[in-house]
């Protein structure tokens, strides 16, 4: 299958299909009224505009528009949106007994956005795509039949994926049952792109979209800008009622790393949106003038931490860290992050099944300081990581001057955060000793705060998730059982354990958890306006007022 490199094919056939797309497809929202573009703002770059490799809240919702799985979540806020529901796929699997083996069909008709038929090989070459490139996504498709293998060899393809283009069936073999993998199918990752996809990085010039809107061009560290899949009104649209067409004909994204610009240049309306929180010493006066009319705040199912390096001094010390522990006082992040979080100290945050909330390391600094002399570290010296986006910034100006205090010896390295996941999760990356970290919601299920970033499994050469480098083997054994079982009261009580089990072996020092802050100009609707709770604000339901 061939296809084109530029981007000339979607400008000619937006011009082919400008009275289509204005028109758009027959959905509740077409008598709506529509501007021609929509401007809004990213304090940053997202990690990748590449759907197999983006595992960052801006990428996810930067391209949660242009590419659908076979399976998505529905575009509601709250607990709606947490629904799985058909995507490109025309159903729900079918599910064999054993829970071993998936059964789709594609929607007859789709297309890309550059005019190619959606096939049913897509989706295989789509994963072995992913595993080919070291994803992220890795471990959450190793259970499939042939993955694992494939994912070190890089060869023979995945046996366990079997298509058939004609009908449009998918058939997927797992090694054994795997409660999320419905929701894993519904991830960003498995959105089949054309199987003739280049195994590298395409965020200067992202694959053809399937949703309402496509990248029409994107500048790393610029900005991006979307336009209308001229494919949507014609193909896909009708096929997925359930995906809203979109308000606006172009989306434009600048990159603006000043927050308090940001906020500015929203207030004046200049800006429509900004996809980051603003600044928290601007917190209380926004919340006070817009609350309800242009801030919206959302509940967020997230949590933020240090993580230690159990690898290798003095972090390889248990002592050292649960020292850390007492260390670090959430209430001082609290006010950090200017009334946007609340402390915790758990793995498991509130509104996640299984969460069951405790206090593990009570804040004690004299007891920490006593802690970490008793167990006298050989390395005392340590590097400390964070990203230049406040808070974190000064997250990890905090975290400093507490190890410091302790009787660690650390120094402070700030990083683009555009760049900062990639950075810790790569193995080769020096000095990897401890620093500040996130984790926002993949789906609804306490295995997505275990697998990813506390499992063995997640430890990979590059784009770990697993920052840590945590590999306990009782703790593996547990999440790896808890994987197989559907979910359910005797599985929460079990993930509540679990908490508990990875936080007395202390290799993070969680600290809080933030809620999501909207903040619009005065042009853009807010009733109309979906926040995700996977995938954050929804594009396509900016509209105007």
């Amino acid at each position: 299958m061939a296809r084109s490199r530029g981007r000339g094919w979607l400008a000619a056939a937006l011009i082919a299909t400008t009275a289509l797309l204005v028109a758009g497809c027959g959905s509740a929202e077409e008598s709506s009224p529509r501007s021609s573009t929509l401007d809004v703002t990213f304090a940053t770059s997202p990690d990748y505009l590449d759907p197999s490799l983006s595992y960052s809240v801006e990428g996810w919702t930067a391209m949660w528009e242009t590419y659908v799985p076979l399976l998505t979540y529905a575009h509601a806020d709250g607990v709606a949106g947490t629904e799985v529901i058909p995507g490109l796929a025309r159903a729900m699997p079918k599910v064999s007994k054993d829970e071993r083996t998936y059964t789709l069909f594609l929607r007859k008709g789709l297309k890309y956005s550059d005019g190619t038929p959606v096939r049913a090989s897509d989706f295989r070459a789509t994963i072995e795509r992913v595993l080919a490139m070291n994803s992220p996504a890795t471990p959450f498709y190793t259970d499939i039949v042939g993955a694992e293998r494939f994912s070190k060899t890089k060869q023979g393809g995945i046996p366990g994926i079997q298509t058939d283009d004609a009908s449009g069936r998918i058939v997927i073999h797992l090694v054994r049952p795997r409660s999320t993998f419905t929701n894993e199918l519904a991830m960003l990752f498995a959105a089949p792109i054309p199987a003739d996809t280049p195994r590298k990085d395409l965020s200067a010039d992202p694959p053809p979209a399937t949703g309402p809107y496509a990248i029409a061009s994107a500048k790393p560290g610029r900005g991006w800008e979307y336009r209308r899949n001229p494919e949507w009104a014609k193909a896909n649209g009708p096929l997925l009622p359930e995906i809203p067409d979109g308000h606006y004909d172009t989306i434009d994204v600048r990159v603006i790393a000043n927050a308090e610009t940001a906020v500015n240049e929203v207030i004046q309306g200049r800006i429509d949106w900004m996809e980051e929180p603003p600044p928290p010493d601007r917190f209380e006066e926004l919340d006070n003038r817009f609350r309800g009319t242009q801030l919206l705040v959302t509940p967020q199912i997230d949590v933020y931490y240090f993580w230690m390096n159990v690898r290798q001094p003095p972090f390889d010390n248990l002592q050292v860290r649960r020292a850390v522990n007492y260390a670090v006082d959430p209430a001082a992040l609290e006010r950090i992050y200017g009334g946007m979080m609340k402390g915790v100290q758990q793995v498991l945050p509130e509104a996640m099944p299984g969460h069951r909330p405790f206090e593990p390391y009570p804040h004690n600094l004299q007891k920490a300081r006593a802690m970490i002399a008793a167990a006298d570290p050989s390395e005392r010296k340590v590097t400390v990581w964070t990203d230049d986006y406040p808070p974190n910034k000064q997250a990890g100006e905090y975290y400093e001057s507490v190890l410091r205090e302790i009787g660690l010896e650390p120094t402070l390295k700030v990083v683009p955060a555009a760049n900062y996941t990639t950075i810790i999760g790569n193995e080769s990356t020096p000095d990897l000793d401890t620093g500040w970290g996130d984790w926002y919601l993949d789906y609804p299920h306490p295995n997505d705060y275990f697998q990813p970033q506390l499992s063995g499994r997640s430890i990979v050469p590059t784009l770990s998730s697993n920052y840590a480098r945590f590999d306990d083997p009782a703790i593996n054994r547990r999440i790896a059982k808890l994987g197989t079982e559907p979910l359910g009261p005797k599985q929460e009580a079990a993930y509540a354990q679990l908490d508990r089990a990875v936080m007395a072996k202390a290799p993070w020092a969680p600290f809080g958890t933030v809620e999501m802050i909207t903040f619009i100009s005065a042009k853009i609707d807010p009733d109309k306006l979906v926040v995700s709770p996977v995938y954050g604000q929804d594009l396509a339901t900016f509209a105007p007022r």
